[in-house]
């Protein structure tokens, strides 16, 4: 089976697929064998589209090409930033088994800083989390982006 860090590393080269207005987060979706269904990179600048978050997409994407339908149970979905409400609402309904993800975002995120949706008890489906998986290597990721943007300004 593949690591936990593996799959970072896998979220971490689609973050670098990021355009250069959008902030470099990238999410891989993997089936229950481990084989990579989607991959995706923030492109909320680049389409115009406030819900373009990597892990959307992502979801959509392997919507396509496994599971029924919606459902991508067993599916992993790894990031590189803790993901948001609505990613984490999304991670929920897609019925995602495990969400593995990188950075800890303490002013948005949504799956055990600021706020913990996907463990809700009220919710039938909780996927399993694990969060600060390379996140020093994630973190640089955002740090190089808004370094750059602050110099740009």
């Amino acid at each position: 089976m593949i690591s936990d860090s593996e799959v970072i590393r896998a979220a971490i080269s689609a973050a670098e697929l990021t355009g250069p207005d959008d902030v470099p987060i990238g999410a891989v979706v993997f089936g229950p064998d481990g084989t990579e269904l989607a991959r995706a990179a923030n492109a909320r600048e680049q389409l115009g589209d406030p819900t373009a978050h990597a892990e959307i997409i992502a979801l959509r994407a392997a919507a396509q090409v496994y599971g029924d339908g919606w459902r991508l149970q067993g599916a992993t979905l790894a990031v590189t930033v803790e993901p948001c409400t609505m990613c984490a609402g999304a991670l929920v309904m897609a019925r995602v088994a495990r969400v593995v993800f990188g950075a800890w975002e303490p002013k948005t995120g949504a799956v055990g800083s600021l706020w913990d949706v996907v463990r809700d008890r009220r919710l039938t489906h909780r996927p399993q989390v694990r969060g600060g998986v390379l996140a020093q290597e994630c973190a640089a990721l955002l740090e190089g982006f808004f370094a750059r943007h602050r110099d740009l300004g």
